[in-house]
């Protein structure tokens, strides 16, 4: 499963993110969408990690944690349709 992260700024790197959520845990992987258009961050990223217990305290410290000047929005990843 995914963790949803979202309001990220657009100056977010992976290493940035990964490094955040590191402290809860091993990070599988790290993607930031871009726009297909103008190849700029869209604002929202998706983490995957080792268990659903460090998703789950992830998801618990962050969700509304002020980051690079915006206040998160991290949830679980809703499937894709």
């Amino acid at each position: 499963m995914s963790i949803y992260v979202g309001n990220l700024s657009y100056e977010v790197t992976e290493s940035a993110l990964n490094e955040v959520f590191a402290e809860y845990g091993s990070v599988k992987r790290v993607q930031l969408p871009v726009d297909r258009e103008t190849g700029r961050m869209r604002g929202f990223g998706f983490v995957e990690m080792e268990t659903e217990t460090e998703e789950a305290a992830a998801i618990d410290a962050l969700d509304g944690a002020e980051w690079m000047d915006r206040t998160l929005k991290v949830n679980k990843a809703k499937p894709r349709r």
